[in-house]
This record gives structure tokens, C-alpha cells and sequence, in this order.
């Protein structure tokens, strides 16, 4: 069974990458399941990736559990860095960095039944037993979840139209631009920013001199952040920050800055 888990763990990685958000976490619960499938008699699973998925998804559960308390952490978007990013598909296999966001505010067991029938096709049955519910009870919680997730602002998937609104924010940001930033911002447009969390045009753009520090001494390059527009910036060549832009009906609705340098570092690697 090592030998399949091994075949799978790209698979598995993703699973738990969508459970937990985090792919030091991921990496965390895979290390995990690879020492409880070391152990087990697996002389009887039919099948073993139905199986080496649930054995995943209970050590996902049991951190989404640990952690339920704990501040809001920005999840890990995949950082695609790309001199064209238009040109590559919005989604590939990743999850996006607003649904990530969403995936956060659900509940553990609404995450895991969510994350594993509507993303992994994993049969309610299945699910289930992880749970300590009906089938019934966790196809509920999936339907809970989904609504949820459906109910988040649709960004723009118009990636052209997405890099424009970016310009316009990264021109005004370089001009200081105050009028300029608040055209190109929703009235209630969100900035995060590790534990800062900024709400409303005008006060988001209130911080252009912070913007426009990032502008002007920073090289700026265009990237799909989780699979929304946005930028990496390097000072002297090094890694220095990521913003995220989540754009819908021409307004930016969300901006999401990554500054942890071993985030960044891990983030962009993942990229392949």
C-alpha cells in the first residue's frame, strides 16, 4: 500500500492542501497518513484509493479540529509567475485563492464533506464514517457548505479585464493617486494583509503612500495568485511580496498581501 500511496500523492497532496489550506500543513498530514498506512492491515481494502483518501481526509479533520480556535491565516494560493499569465488556464487543477478564503470559514465537518464529494467525488457512504454522521447528515452538511461557497461574490474570470483594473490600481498606487485608487476600488473592498484587515475604498486607498512604497522600490511582475490577477514584487532581486486582486464588475472586491518570506519562497516553488 506504500507503493500506491506513493502513485498518490499528488492526489492525496491536493486533497489535503484544500482541507487545511496550507501546504506546510498538507505536507504535515501526508507525513501523517504515510505512518498510519505503514501501520495498517490493509490485506482486505478494496479500494485503495477510496481508501488512502479517507485516511488523509481523518488526519485533515482532526487539524481543521486543533485549530478551530486560532486567528484567521491567509491560506497558501498557488503563485503562478508568468510573463503573460492571460495565456494560461485560470483554474488548472488549483484551487483559487477566494475559494480557499470560503473553504476557511466552513465548519470541519461541512469543509471535509464539501472538499471531498463535490471536489474528489468521494461517495457520501464514504464519507460518512469520518464524521460520525448518516450518509444523509453529511450529503446536508455538503449541500450546507456548497451554498456557502456558491453564495461567495463571483470574481471576474475575464483575466485581460483583470490585468487592466491591476494597471490601474499599480498606476495610481505609483502616482499616489488617491481619486485614481478609489475608481478602480469597490466601496467595500477588503484588505488583508496578515493579521490587518483594512474594509472600505476609500480607507484602502487612504493607504496608497504603503502602496506606493511597494511600487516604486520594488521590481513588479505579473502573476496568477490562486488563480486570481495580481503581482509579485522583488527588492534587489529577492522575493518581497505578493498581491492578490479578486475583481468583479470592473471593481477590485478583495486584495490579499503575502509577506512571509518563507511563505512566498514556499508558494512560488509549488508553482513548479
Amino acid at each position: 500500500m506504500i507503493a500506491q500511496f506513493e502513485q498518490e500523492r499528488t492526489r492525496l497532496r491536493a486533497v489535503a492542501h484544500r482541507m487545511l489550506g496550507s501546504f506546510a500543513e498538507a505536507d504535515d498530514a501526508l507525513q501523517e497518513a504515510w505512518i498510519r498506512v505503514e501501520k495498517a492491515d490493509t490485506s482486505e481494502v478494496e479500494n485503495p484509493q477510496g481508501w488512502l483518501t479517507t485516511v488523509v481526509a481523518r488526519v485533515c479533520l482532526n487539524m481543521l479540529r486543533d485549530r478551530r480556535d486560532h486567528a484567521f491565516e491567509m491560506p497558501d494560493p498557488v503563485i503562478d509567475v508568468h510573463e503573460e499569465p492571460e495565456h494560461q488556464a485560470v483554474a488548472k487543477d488549483e484551487v483559487g485563492l477566494a475559494m480557499l478564503i470560503v473553504l476557511d470559514t466552513l465548519k470541519p465537518d461541512e469543509r471535509l464533506a464539501f472538499v471531498l464529494h463535490d471536489m474528489f467525488a468521494v461517495p457520501f457512504d464514504d464519507i460518512a464514517p469520518l464524521i460520525d454522521k448518516t450518509p444523509a447528515a453529511a450529503r446536508q452538511l455538503a449541500s450546507r457548505a456548497r451554498k456557502r461557497v456558491q453564495d461567495r461574490p463571483a470574481p471576474n474570470v475575464d483575466l485581460p479585464k483583470q490585468r487592466e483594473v491591476v494597471n490601474a490600481f499599480l498606476k495610481a498606487s505609483r502616482e499616489g493617486d488617491l481619486e485614481g485608487l478609489v475608481s478602480v476600488l469597490h466601496p467595500d473592498v477588503v484588505l488583508r494583509a496578515g493579521d490587518l484587515e483594512v474594509i472600505g475604498g476609500r480607507t484602502v486607498a487612504g493607504r496608497a503612500g504603503t502602496f506606493r512604497k511597494y511600487a516604486s522600490m520594488a521590481e513588479v511582475q505579473f502573476a496568477l495568485i490562486g488563480g486570481e490577477f495580481g503581482f509579485v514584487t522583488r527588492v534587489d532581486g529577492v522575493l518581497f511580496s505578493a498581491m492578490a486582486f479578486t475583481v468583479r464588475d470592473d471593481k477590485i472586491v478583495a486584495i490579499h498581501v503575502i509577506q512571509d518570506k518563507e511563505q512566498l519562497a514556499a508558494l512560488v516553488s509549488h508553482s513548479g
